[in-house]
């Protein structure tokens, strides 16, 4: 047994060709000294989530901007994992359209929705944040695609580990099953008031270093432990709504990340990672903020343009404002959901590609489906 500042690794398949060492991790909390610098980066990530989480009083629809931010994060999260959907197939895909790329790919980022809504759906009916919420959000996860041979809603009975083809050249093994249980009950008594005596913030990054060194499930783990960061946060009440995920920055530095979750293992490197982590929340919380704002002011100016028109002004705002919620659409979708005839839906769209606010994607006679330009645009900033 070779310990480390914040666990133990222990010989596993002692009678085997190959015996391999499992890291048991210690107990939550840690125990490290709170720097200066920690401190300041604290009050820096709590001041960004304290202008995310005012959004809902200055954005005339937050929950249209919390839809698409949604959206947004099951991409990125499902991009981490090695999926290649883009926004766009995502929302062609939830409309029924043809969405090209991989059908198995959008399916599985059209699943992380579903789960991250029933995660919240749960919370908010007054079920707290737990081993068995989880379990659901993963069943969820896995229902249907890639994974879903993976015993869905299951904790692990066998060996997993991360890098490489086997326990024995792997970069990381996490504890093995006959440890696993205790680690996960450990890791729910910290939730459930271990953790008090820690602010929110520095909370979600020790529980999601130590969901991720417990690896409980076969797979998923990656976006389950990314979808506890925004869960924890809600339940604390630091957030009124899901608006805050970090998948983007980590994904941005993918390498220091992971080099700092094993950094922590095996030398207690708390200090470093909490900084990165709180470097992420003030980052992405910003970032979500400039998002809103960039979204709230393009709708202005659209906006007004329309009404500026003379002719069929009134149809032509309720036909933005519903291409607001449908960024593509075909003219159907709109007469259906403005009940407006079809004439009137088709010179509105008309009239918003002459001023270039929408393009045709399809090149073809019927059934053509548009795009919101703009909208869309910004709506993929930083997820190239």
């Amino acid at each position: 047994m070779e310990q480390t500042p914040q666990g133990v690794f222990r010989q596993q398949a002692t009678g085997s060709p190959e015996p391999y060492k499992a890291f048991i991790p210690f107990n939550l909390p840690p125990e490290f000294p709170v720097s200066a610098g920690l401190l300041r980066l604290l009050s820096e990530a709590d001041q960004a989530i304290g202008r995310l989480d005012g959004l809902g009083h200055v954005l005339p629809n937050i929950d249209l901007f919390i839809y698409f931010h949604c959206r947004r994060e099951a991409i990125l999260s499902s991009q981490i994992e090695g999926t290649q959907s883009t926004l766009s197939e995502l929302l062609l895909f939830e409309m029924d359209m043809p969405a090209g790329g991989s059908t198995d790919d959008v399916r599985q980022v059209s699943n992380y929705i579903a789960a991250m809504r029933h995660g919240m759906d749960r919370m908010q009916g007054g079920f707290p944040l737990s081993l068995r919420l989880l379990r659901e959000i993963h069943e969820i996860l896995l229902s249907s695609g890639r994974g879903s041979e993976k015993h869905p809603g299951e904790f692990r009975t066998s060996q997993n580990w991360i890098g490489g083809t086997r326990p024995g050249n792997a970069t990381f093994v996490p504890p093995p099953p006959d440890e696993l249980l205790e680690s996960l009950d450990k890791l729910e008594k910290f939730l459930h008031g271990g953790a008090a005596g820690f602010p929110v913030l520095i909370q979600a990054a020790m529980l999601h270093y130590q969901f991720e060194t417990i690896h409980p499930f076969l797979d998923g783990n990656g976006r389950i432990g990314r979808l506890l960061i925004p869960l924890l946060l809600i339940e604390r009440n630091v957030l009124k709504e899901p608006l805050l995920y970090l998948s983007l920055f980590f994904k941005q530095n993918r390498d220091q990340y992971f080099s700092l979750l094993q950094q922590v293992r095996l030398e207690g490197a708390w200090e470093a990672w909490i900084e990165f982590f709180l470097r992420a929340v003030a980052s992405i919380a910003t970032q979500a903020s400039q998002l809103a704002k960039s979204l709230m002011e393009l709708m202005k100016t659209d906006d007004l343009r329309i009404r500026s028109l003379d002719r069929a002004r009134g149809s032509m705002v309720q036909v933005y404002a519903q291409i607001c919620h449908q960024p593509f659409f075909r003219i159907a979708d709109l007469c259906k959901s403005t009940h407006l005839g079809f004439g009137t839906v088709q010179r509105c769209v008309q009239q918003m590609l002459g001023m270039g606010m929408l393009s045709e994607i399809t090149n073809r006679s019927r059934n053509r489906i548009y795009r919101y330009n703009q909208f869309v645009v910004l709506l993929n900033t930083g997820m190239e």
